[in-house]
């Protein structure tokens, strides 16, 4: 049985303090409404992007959990969230940032997907994008057991970007990490350009903290000398 961690943690990154993420996190002005479904595997996880990802967007939310209690997740999904009021009220539309595998869910017995809300695109302040955040494996489980999620319309990315993410192994081509894919469908939201301000600053914060974990690897690994 391993031991708790006790060490001292950031309650922003939820990292030990020695290794917090909080300093290279930069603000971007977004519209579309951002919520983060973390895995709880995901909530101290060094390599984890998604409380990164969070201290980014002002306009996000995290919920942690594997299988949600489904009243809580509708209000997630489909509530107004009063952090930022809508100025006319209008409902936003939730979008499942996720592939296409409609023919995989068939065979698991999954809700067909909802189809894209018409007229599309929408703008993105009417939008609402939903972000599993955890591994492949673990991402499919949580579609699995939250019929909620099965029935949202997916927004798959276009032209996916090659990955940055130097520190954790993708099983498939085109992976990215929950912070890339966020960042690229929010682009692919707001028509933002490659070397727009936006873009271009999650592109930096994501590779500062790429290099940040690789160099508290070589850290780790590195012989100790003895006294």
């Amino acid at each position: 049985m391993s031991r708790p961690d006790s060490r001292p943690r950031c309650p922003h990154c939820h990292r030990a303090l020695r290794t917090c993420i909080c300093s290279l996190a930069q603000a971007v002005a977004h519209q579309a409404e951002v919520l983060i479904l973390m895995h709880p595997m995901e909530v101290h996880e060094a390599k984890g992007t998604g409380h990164l990802l969070h201290l980014c967007l002002p306009h996000s939310r995290v919920m942690v959990g594997e299988e949600f209690d489904a009243a809580e997740l509708e209000a997630a999904l489909h509530g107004s969230w009063t952090s930022w009021a809508d100025t006319d009220g209008a409902p936003r539309h939730s979008l499942l940032l996720y592939p296409d595998t409609a023919e995989q869910d068939a065979a698991l017995g999954l809700a067909a997907a909802s189809p894209l809300p018409l007229p599309w695109p929408q703008p993105p302040e009417r939008l609402r994008l939903v972000v599993i955040d955890g591994t492949w494996r673990k991402s499919r489980k949580m579609l699995y057991l939250n019929p909620a999620l099965q029935a949202l319309p997916r927004l798959p990315l276009q032209n996916v970007e090659d990955s940055g993410y130097a520190i954790r192994k993708a099983h498939l081509p085109g992976q990215l990490s929950s912070f890339e894919a966020a960042a690229q469908a929010l682009a692919q939201l707001h028509n933002w350009t490659v070397d727009g301000s936006a873009n271009a600053t999650l592109h930096e914060v994501f590779k500062q903290f790429v290099t940040q974990q690789m160099q508290l690897r070589q850290h780790n690994q590195a012989p100790q000398r003895s006294a």
